[in-house]
């Protein structure tokens, strides 16, 4: 690390931490399979993932950096926020760790919700379950359905309703970006990565190329002094200290500085007697010896600083904060991972059209980035790494289990899509985003308001103008609908046979909401979906 002679400029730092704990598999799933062909949909997590580990870990980072960390940085922001400079960090937290949480150590949740009432944290959004859904090219709307599915979750658990994303490890392209745009975020966080900044710094805020959206860039070198090189002996800056940190940042160019780490290196990663509890409990204090630093949320940052510039990341050159190649290559750069992740998405078009919630949930489940981060090969440093995080031993031994979980899994879709209701569940499903019914006063007068399912769409009618629905009527547009995207001719006919033309029009409203409430609950009943 060389350090700049004197302060460069004031500075915003953001700090920022990645939480997430992925659902292991059980190893003997081949035993267990064997001995229960006849197990419910139902029962199926409880045999295709191992909770006993699962729990375990679980626990013990709770322990070890869970909850110590977030007591620390609890501790600091009641120390500074009373102060000029007040200490502020910012947290993306998967909903797959959010669900573990509940289920095994709710006193996280209350420590997090006690964080974000102080005003001084920012809560990020990302996939719900960590996974690699931005780059299904089969099923586009499954990556915003998962953003959707966390936002939710964030502000159900937490009354707090994200304006950033930081998609699964940082992966980026300018599709993302574009996709996160039209969900309403005002910023994305991605790797600083040399090959998309060239000769520029990454401690600026950017445009994303294509659209408006902000770009906040991970300083990976600061970031990873703390990261990987903590503990390292043979760096010639060993040790790291906290006074020693704050003087790199004081010195370093830029606007803002993002530091975003995985919240494990606090207390898992390097365990307590390293001193790494202990440097995020005094970094807080050293750096408010600065004139020129000062601690900002993402929000902040891009509010404060306009984009200095453009970042073009195309589809194919998609970046990431994995690895030295900071690409898609730690879960896409052997055939064991591309076999895996190729007939996942297949299997996903069929999970889609069965319309079950409990085959729909295991299917995301198995998308967790972590499941194909464990399959690399390629060695070296990077495979160090891998193999640190790996629970299965090898990438041979990693692909071996998912295999067997993913085959069986794909064999009992397509068993329940030959059942007779599978039909009647299909119609009941939740379509694309691209497919849902648009709601118009008129010609190039949208609403704003789309229904993605039938059931979305009997709410839609109860909310609606009634000028619109008399504009889609007389056009014909509900029948239309129902039965090229949703499927439903008899629904379809029934709504054709509606008069064009009443006398009082909320007759009209009540006509469609009695059509749609009788043949949803006709629907229900031929699908058994009250029995799932």
């Amino acid at each position: 690390m060389s350090v700049v002679p004197e302060v460069v400029g004031l500075a915003d730092i953001c700090l920022l931490f990645e939480v997430h704990q992925p659902l292991r598999l059980n190893r003997n799933f081949n035993l267990d399979a064997v001995m229960r062909r006849d197990i419910s949909l139902r029962e199926i997590e409880e045999i295709y993932f191992d909770h006993r580990v699962n729990r375990e870990i679980f626990m013990r980072v709770s322990e070890r950096c869970y909850l110590p960390a977030s007591r620390i940085i609890l501790e600091q922001i009641d120390k500074f926020r009373k102060e000029k400079k007040p200490f502020k960090v910012s947290f993306s937290i998967s909903g797959v760790f959010l669900e573990q949480c509940e289920r095994w150590n709710p006193d996280l949740i209350e420590i997090f919700r006690q964080m974000v009432e102080t005003g001084c944290v920012e809560l990020l959004s990302q996939t719900y379950y960590h996974s690699l859904a931005s780059l299904n090219s089969l099923d586009r709307s499954e990556f915003p359905e998962q953003i959707e599915m966390h936002r939710q979750t964030i502000k159900e658990m937490f009354n707090y309703t994200p304006n950033v994303f930081e998609n699964t490890e940082c992966l980026y392209n300018n599709d993302i970006a574009r996709t996160v745009e039209g969900m309403g975020f005002k910023a994305i966080v991605t790797e600083g990565a040399d090959r998309i900044l060239g000769w520029r710094s990454p401690n600026f805020v950017y445009r994303a190329s294509g659209s408006s959206i902000s770009v906040l860039l991970r300083n990976y070198r600061l970031s990873d002094d703390i990261g990987f090189r903590f503990t390292s002996t043979q760096w010639d800056q060993w040790p790291l200290t906290a006074d020693k940190y704050a003087v790199w940042l004081a010195h370093t160019y830029g606007q803002v500085i993002v530091l975003f780490l995985d919240y494990e290196t606090f207390g898992e990663h390097y365990w307590a007697d390293s001193g790494i509890l202990e440097f995020l409990r005094w970094l807080p204090e050293e750096v408010s010896k600065w004139e020129n630093l000062c601690w900002s949320t993402p929000s902040e940052a891009v509010q404060k600083y306009p984009p200095c510039g453009i970042i073009d990341v195309p589809p194919d050159r998609t970046i990431s904060w994995a690895d030295v190649e900071r690409d898609m290559s730690a879960w896409l750069s052997n055939p064991q991972q591309n076999i895996s992740f190729n007939i996942l998405n297949e299997v996903g078009l069929i999970v889609k059209e069965l319309n079950n919630p409990h085959l729909l949930r295991i299917w995301r489940y198995l998308q967790t980035s972590d499941h194909f981060y464990y399959m690399y090969t390629k060695g070296g440093e990077s495979g160090i790494v891998h193999d640190s995080f790996n629970p299965y031993g090898s990438p041979d031994e990693a692909f071996v289990a998912y295999m067997a979980v993913l085959l069986d899994f794909e064999a009992r879709c397509k068993a329940e899509a030959i059942k007779p209701e599978a039909k009647y569940r299909r119609l009941l499903r939740r379509v694309p985003a691209d497919r849902g019914f648009r709601f118009f006063y008129g010609f190039a007068s949208p609403t704003g308001i789309v229904a993605n399912s039938l059931e979305e769409f009997y709410e839609a009618l109860k909310r609606v103008s009634i000028e619109s629905i008399i504009f889609h009527i007389e056009r014909g547009d509900f029948e239309r609908w129902v039965l090229s995207v949703i499927g439903d001719d008899e629904l379809a006919s029934r709504l054709a046979s509606l008069p064009k033309m009443w006398r009082k029009k909320d007759e009209l409203r009540r006509a469609l909401l009695n059509l749609l409430e009788e043949r949803i609950k006709e629907l229900r009943g031929l699908s058994g979906s009250g029995n799932q």
